[in-house]
């Protein structure tokens, strides 16, 4: 599978280096393409990455492309996809930065925010690049929720952020209500804490909270510290060095270069400011952040603006554990399921990731807005439709209903009209036994009979 005809050299800094812990070493997962003779990459190694992320379940993977003259370490280096040695794709889970010597990494990385902004845009009418980025009503939601029409609400707490990319998490909900943030400049250094390593927690939160420095005054991006040193008056070439081997983690392992600190403190840089740069492990890009918090805030404002296409599309696209059971069953069934997941310590990562969908979905029923019984004629196969003050839920809602049967249906009951249920499940033979009685449950053949017979008697 990759050329051996040429010479094979020893590759120490590959063969020396340990595997990092096996939480951590997820978080930085690579797929190994393979070359032709004609030194292209495979198609098929192409879609094997692309659907990688979903098998395994973790961070998308990035794709490294190994010459032949490492094939002598390939069985050090790689392992198969959940163990399957039978699979024709193969891995590695080496931390990146090990062999970023050797080797070249692709990042490409998927995103489904994008998709969120089209699909809202196709349902609205609305040009997304046209929203105002200092619209009042949707900054006011990342420090209350009471233009979406509940406060303080014991589930969701003061913030409106729940389903908001780069805000939705519960720790990431938790930073806006310590910072209060009030202008689009302070979004984009919440982006930056939230990205980084060791730049929050123990760092520019402690230094807010006490009050010894406002938000905008700490480190949030890598861009800040060269931009705050310059106007302090230090050399720019050395205020970019110092940005450099902060953000790189570089100081909080060595230490300032001679003569730094000293510099510093010559033009009046607080020592708390030093300090949290001594600590700081990663630093992200402003200009990912600026990208992010963009996309970020446009998502917001149809949620302010245009409710019902912002859930529709946040159920459609990001809520793959969104299972009609559970999320249909009203405001009070999804609040006592989302406290007990909460008060199970031995949560699955399904439930775990139910719970993030059912919070939502609270949210929705908090809103006044409901969902619809899934109806066979009138259900889109993945996509949730808008009704009048609600949602149709698709197919894909049914538990364990996948994809490519609800299509399948979709397609078949087109055009029908069903005198039972047992003619329904003839015609979309992709739905199991377990499926028509969950449909059945959920009230989706609204009292039509069971069996076409006749009874005459």
């Amino acid at each position: 599978m990759l050329d051996d005809g040429q010479t094979k050299p020893r590759a120490p800094d590959l063969l020396g280096v340990a595997l990092v812990h096996p939480v951590k070493a997820l978080e930085h997962p690579a797929l190994v393409l393979r070359r032709d003779a004609n030194a292209r990459v495979r198609h098929g190694d192409l879609r094997a990455f692309r659907s990688l992320s979903h098998r395994e379940g973790h961070t998308a993977a990035g794709p490294v492309i190994l010459d032949g003259v490492f094939t002598q370490v390939i069985d050090h280096l790689v392992q198969h996809p959940a163990d399957a040695d039978d699979s024709d794709t193969i891995t590695t889970h080496f931390e990146y930065h090990s062999m970023e010597a050797n080797l070249l990494k692709l990042d490409m990385l998927g995103h489904d925010d994008p998709t969120m902004v089209r699909m809202m845009e196709d349902l609205t009418g609305v040009n997304a690049r046209q929203i105002p980025l200092d619209d009042p009503d949707t900054m006011s939601i990342f420090t209350s929720s009471k233009v979406l029409g509940y406060e303080n609400d014991e589930i969701l707490g003061p913030t409106g952020a729940v389903a908001i990319p780069e805000f939705n998490t519960r720790f990431t909900r938790q930073m806006l209500v310590d910072t209060q943030p009030k202008d689009f400049n302070t979004l984009v250094r919440l982006s930056g804490f939230s990205h980084g390593t060791d730049v929050w927690l123990g760092n520019a939160r402690e230094l807010i909270v006490s009050g010894t420095a406002s938000v905008l005054e700490t480190v949030g991006c890598r861009d800040d510290i060269m931009l705050y040193l310059i106007c302090k008056g230090l050399d720019p070439k050395m205020s970019f060095k110092i940005m450099e081997k902060v953000r790189k983690g570089k100081v909080k392992k060595g230490g300032f270069d001679e003569g730094w600190v000293e510099a510093m403190r010559d033009h009046d840089v607080p020592e708390w400011y030093i300090d949290s740069l001594a600590k700081i492990g990663y630093l992200f890009p402003k200009a990912h952040a600026v990208a992010y918090v963009m996309m970020a805030f446009r998502i917001a404002w149809f949620k302010v603006h245009e409710p019902l296409a912002f859930y529709a599309t946040f159920f459609s696209v990001r809520a793959k554990a969104f299972d009609a059971e559970y999320c249909c069953a009203g405001k009070d069934a999804v609040k006592r399921k989302i406290r007990e997941i909460e008060n199970n310590k031995d949560a699955t990562a399904v439930e775990q990731n139910l719970l993030t969908t059912l919070e939502v979905c609270y949210e929705f029923y908090l809103r006044g807005f409901h969902f619809d019984t899934i109806n066979i004629y009138e259900s889109d196969a993945t996509k949730f439709k808008v009704t009048e003050n609600g949602l149709l839920p698709p197919f894909t809602t049914v538990h364990g209903l996948g994809e490519a049967a609800a299509i399948d249906t979709v397609e078949k009951r087109n055009g029908k009209e069903f005198v039972s249920v047992e003619e329904f499940a003839m015609c979309c033979n992709k739905l199991s036994k377990t499926h028509i009685e969950q449909l059945k449950a959920l009230g989706a053949f609204a009292g039509m009979a069971e069996t076409s017979q006749l009874t005459l008697f």
